[in-house]
């Protein structure tokens, strides 16, 4: 078996992700194959933390544009990523793989309040950790969310994982057939170029704490695991051309 590149991880499903084909709501059969993903590189010993997104479920943006106060609308959101992460964990549960869910806003109900040595000990202990409730505030996205965790935890890469597309274009594949896919990207290509990878408080706390990201498709079952062992699939975005 091939020794995996990263010890410890931040894997960022967008919300749309356990959506599958549907493009909202929850798919049942593909966040079990999701889950079955993270089952396969939990076996390989990486220790693994997760942010998810809403957007399947709720848009905060849509919600403000229609009249709703933007923190409202943004409060409804970290509530989807709460319900997003409760299916993810009792569908990881199913697969026998020791799962904790860590909210920003207390609920101490159904999960527990996020603390970063906590966190930092499921880790160690081979526990898959979930965080919810994006970072607490409105304002900002899950995409903050997750630079933010990875740069507490200590992690050694954010792995995004999409659903309708494989990589970072030039334009939008799906309107121009003329987009040229990169395989390398530093993160002042990202803010210079005004791609459309992840917000700019996202992107520039990335680079500021010299985190690598790599964007790939989740439709491929098995590319979480292709991308851990190595595998050129996707798009790498480092602070730096290496």
């Amino acid at each position: 078996m091939s020794t995996p590149k990263y010890k410890r991880i931040v894997l960022k499903l967008s919300g749309e992700a356990l959506s599958g084909e549907k493009g909202s709501g929850i798919d049942p059969t593909f966040i079990k194959s999701i889950a079955q993903q993270i089952k396969d590189i939990h076996d390989l010993g990486i220790e693994i933390a997760i942010v998810v997104g809403g957007g399947n479920l709720w848009r905060g943006k849509i919600g403000s544009e229609v009249g709703m106060d933007r923190a409202n609308a943004d409060y409804m959101g970290m509530l989807a990523t709460v319900m997003n992460s409760l299916a993810l964990q009792d569908s990881l549960e199913n697969f026998d793989v020791q799962t904790r869910v860590q909210t920003s806003i207390e609920m101490r109900q159904v999960a527990e309040p996020y603390i970063r040595r906590k966190a930092m000990r499921h880790l160690e202990k081979k526990r898959v950790v979930i965080f919810a409730g994006g970072t607490g505030n409105p304002y900002f996205s899950t995409d903050t969310t997750a630079a933010l965790r990875a740069a507490e935890i200590e992690a050694d890469v954010i792995l995004m994982a999409k659903n309708n597309v494989d990589g970072v274009y030039s334009a939008d594949p799906k309107t121009n057939q003329e987009a040229v896919k990169f395989s390398e990207l530093s993160y002042l290509d990202i803010l210079n170029k005004g791609l459309a990878v992840m917000d700019s408080t996202a992107t520039s706390l990335c680079m500021d704490n010299d985190i690598s990201l790599i964007v790939f498709s989740i439709m491929e079952k098995g590319n979480i695991k292709r991308v851990l062992l190595g595998e050129d699939i996707g798009t790498v975005i480092r602070r730096k051309y290496s």
